[in-house]
């Protein structure tokens, strides 16, 4: 799969449509910008927000933000042309809506190579992600999650899943439960990242908190946002405590020790540490200096 390491804590919507959240979006800290080509735009500015998107591409410094896309479905008028324009632009990702199987995506992969060889881009340069918006696409999660080296994440969409399963969003989640857990081992079975779906009462950051806690405590890579102030909060519940930075930096000293000596072995306190320990160590430290919890000499920072 064609899934990094990178973090993916904060993935952003900005609607196609808005010029001044396009030109603004990279000073907000997220870690994914998305792009919205589809529910954000009306069926009358679908032609102008695309364009609008791929000016911004070619004109705006986003920083290091992953840059990902939101196309109009294949069952649209504008969905190649969406393609098209977005992988000339040299778009990162592009999130297909309503993905209910693996074909969907094969067709997606299908366009985009044939976009990349007709703009000079290079062929597997741009990636995919796909939304889970439907009881069909949850049952499939696992089949969409593999059909591609290109795919990078799956993310669970809430508002047309609960729609499907004749339900609404309550405050507890329950109606999620199992869409959340399939998702999720889909995307750690297809090591891929998965994430989660937005919150949208702005009112309510108390149960933001709540909510982006328990997505964490899942495993989820991280969370969709509909607006900025959304950003630090996730950003707080994924950085590590102090106790989990300074296990982490002795792991990765035990790391640094076992090459020094050339052993194969890594051990600490006296005892071995695995790979999987190793991982979760790397992923900390990731996560400590990306919310700058370091300093210059690699001390932990109190907030």
């Amino acid at each position: 799969m064609a899934a990094d390491e990178r973090l993916r804590r904060t993935m952003m919507f900005v609607p196609g449509n808005n010029p001044g959240l396009i030109k603004d979006a990279g000073i907000f800290g997220v870690d994914s910008i998305m792009f919205d080509l589809e529910d954000a735009v009306s069926m009358t500015e679908k032609d102008s927000a695309r364009y609008l998107v791929y000016e911004a591409l070619q004109t705006f410094d986003y920083g290091n933000a992953e840059l990902v896309v939101r196309i109009n479905g294949l069952d649209t008028p504008f969905y190649e042309n969406d393609i098209k324009a977005m992988v000339k632009a040299g778009i990162d990702v592009i999130r297909l809506p309503k993905t209910e199987s693996a074909e969907m995506i094969h067709q997606l992969e299908k366009l985009v190579e044939d976009a990349e060889k007709e703009f000079g881009r290079e062929v597997g340069s741009t990636n995919l992600m796909a939304a889970i918006e439907s009881a069909m696409g949850v049952v499939n999660a696992y089949e969409i999650a593999s059909a591609s080296d290109r795919m990078i994440g799956i993310a669970l969409s809430a508002e047309d899943y609960t729609t499907d399963m004749k339900t609404h969003r309550y405050p507890d989640g329950k109606e999620l439960e199992y869409a959340r857990n399939a998702i999720l081992h889909a995307a750690r079975a297809a090591k891929i990242a998965a994430f989660d779906t937005v919150f949208t009462n702005l009112d309510d950051m108390e149960g933001f908190v709540r909510e982006t806690e328990y997505i964490k405590q899942l495993g989820f890579d991280g969370k969709s946002l509909i607006n900025p102030r959304q950003v630090a909060p996730v950003n707080k519940v994924y950085a590590p405590t102090q106790k989990e930075v300074l296990n982490a930096q002795n792991v990765m000293a035990a790391i640094e020790e076992a090459k020094r000596k050339g052993s194969g072995v890594i051990a600490m306190n006296g005892q071995m540490v695995d790979r999987p320990v190793v991982l979760r160590a790397e992923r900390v430290m990731k996560l400590a200096k990306a919310n700058n919890l370091l300093d210059a000499e690699g001390n932990y920072i109190e907030k």
